[in-house]
């Protein structure tokens, strides 16, 4: 019964993973993009509250979540 709800909710973690990694914008803006890059994170000191920002924090703890969920579930 524990296997269950555990692997009901890995399964729902699996999902939210797959969603904030889908709505993040790319990065791959090329050369241009990392000779730029650097003047541009100096400049943008609000760069830390933007949703990309938040949604790439958010990304690494649904991350681990799902980690600690397959530990989990491979000792159950």
């Amino acid at each position: 019964m524990l296997k269950l709800v555990v692997t009901i909710i890995q399964v729902l973690v699996a999902l939210c993973l797959i969603a904030i990694v889908m709505l993040q914008s790319g990065k791959s803006a090329g050369l241009s993009g990392a000779i730029s890059g650097a003047a541009d994170t100096f400049l943008s000191k609000n760069k830390a509250k933007t949703l990309d920002a938040k949604l790439s924090k958010m990304t690494q703890w649904v991350a681990a979540g799902f980690i600690l969920l397959t530990l989990a579930l491979s000792i159950l």
